[in-house]
């Protein structure tokens, strides 16, 4: 599916709803406000999403921000109203909050917060969550705050990346819940770094990738290529479940 905004379905949606499955992305930051905040707004209904032919809408939570409550409370209603018009919902299950970041630790990407993130968005009904590969993990005990299980560090992760990317799995209702993992800014290595994250997901049991930057800020050709190669990892049959 391509994941767009409102704006965007409606400029196009008359043209190629019935060709292309769109996602449309119901709310996002207007990045206008001085200072910038990390806040979701909503940018239009799911009716209206219905309406222009959308097979899905998509949603964004900055778990652990101030306005966090309110997204929460708008997503859950916004996700009831798409499944009753037989809409599939993705959510895009990310952290935001200073704190979280500590001596020189971004636990932004930690797996036991990302975790309890996916858990949330499961909890509100997402068919899909969007999470950022884990890179570390013990967020709740390096920042000091939430509830957790030492099994959590001894038993069910490692530092291995497959194992914290399992335990964003395993936070999905055990996968029930699929999990895509978001393939990144766009940077000097974007083949390989697209790949790579392809090959983790597909190994820690997860169900694809969501790549936006790394393909469509760069030619037609090359993007198409960087995301057949994607598509080839989970095409595949040697790779499989770690």
């Amino acid at each position: 599916a391509v994941a767009t905004t409102m704006g965007v379905l409606a400029s196009v949606s008359r043209k190629y709803a019935h060709k292309v499955p769109f996602i449309a992305k119901v709310n996002h930051n207007e990045l206008l406000t001085y200072p910038n905040k990390f806040d979701q707004i909503m940018f239009g209904s799911v009716e209206e999403a219905w309406n222009f032919g959308a097979a899905g809408i998509g949603a964004t939570i900055y778990f652990g921000s101030e306005e966090s409550n309110r997204q929460i409370v708008e997503v859950a209603q916004a996700f009831e109203r798409a499944h009753e018009l037989g809409m599939f919902t993705v959510l895009w299950c990310y952290l935001r909050n200073n704190d979280f970041k500590k001596d020189g630790v971004d636990y932004h990407v930690a797996a036991d917060l990302t975790g309890q993130a996916n858990h949330l968005g499961v909890t509100l009904q997402a068919d899909i969550i969007k999470q950022k590969l884990p890179e570390t993990n013990n967020g709740f005990k390096a920042i000091g705050f939430g509830k957790t299980n030492e099994k959590v560090y001894s038993e069910l992760t490692s530092e291995h990346p497959i194992d914290l990317t399992r335990y964003q799995v395993a936070s999905n209702y055990m996968g029930r819940s699929g999990l895509i993992n978001s393939g990144g800014a766009s940077g000097n290595n974007d083949f390989a770094d697209a790949i790579y994250t392809a090959i983790v997901n597909k190994r820690a049991g997860g169900m694809g990738l969501i790549v936006g930057r790394k393909s469509f800020q760069r030619p037609l050709k090359d993007g198409v290529e960087l995301l057949n190669a994607i598509q080839d990892v989970y095409l595949n049959k040697e790779i499989d479940i770690a």
